[in-house]
């Protein structure tokens, strides 16, 4: 069993990364992730937003771990509950691989909540545990998954900030919509008084 750890400061508030967390996907900065499932998601009682999604994924995988797993399928599929906590301030997302369980098992956390110093910026906290069963060679294939992960987290990462500045963009241009439908509407107004 191999365990990995990050953490990371967002220069967004906690509002907007949870946001575009929700949105991640697709993005250009994850190709692998090539659908992404809504299986549940509701309000409980005191608030809280829950979700349960399917995420289908596309790998590449080497030969080596091909002869090591025997298969050659690459389409391979995570379950994700996410709770987010609007009150606290808290979104927790727990996901895990539901393809190849018999041989690799990878169980990840990932906590956003608001800097404990400045409200305008955003704390990642992410855990995975990583177990490889089966095989000679485990804590040699466990590394290389860490390894892995770490990359992706670093992926991850770039692709929220992709999601925000999409997310922007689109609020300049309706504000920018808005602001010329008002102008438009007071020289209408205006011309009508004249």
């Amino acid at each position: 069993m191999k365990i990995w750890t990050s953490e990371h400061v967002f220069d967004h508030p906690w509002e907007t990364v949870t946001t575009a967390a929700m949105q991640k996907y697709p993005n250009p900065m994850n190709p692998s992730v090539v659908g992404v499932d809504v299986l549940d998601r509701h309000v409980d009682p005191s608030g809280k937003l829950h979700s349960h999604r399917l995420l289908s994924t596309e790998w590449g995988i080497p030969s080596i771990v091909k002869s090591l797993i025997g298969t050659c399928r690459t389409k391979t599929y995570v379950q994700e509950h996410s709770v987010v906590d609007p009150v606290k301030k808290t979104m927790e997302l727990k996901s895990s691989n539901i393809s190849f369980t018999n041989l690799v098992s990878v169980d990840e956390r990932l906590v956003y909540k608001p800097h404990p110093h400045d409200p305008y910026k955003t704390m990642l906290t992410q855990e995975a545990i990583i177990s490889v069963k089966g095989v000679s060679l485990s804590s040699y294939l466990e590394g290389l998954m860490a390894n892995t992960i770490s990359s992706n987290a670093n992926k991850g990462r770039e692709a929220l900030e992709w999601v925000i500045n999409r997310l922007n963009a689109e609020i300049e241009e309706f504000a920018a919509s808005a602001r010329g439908t008002m102008r438009n509407s007071m020289a209408a107004a205006a011309f009508v008084e004249k």
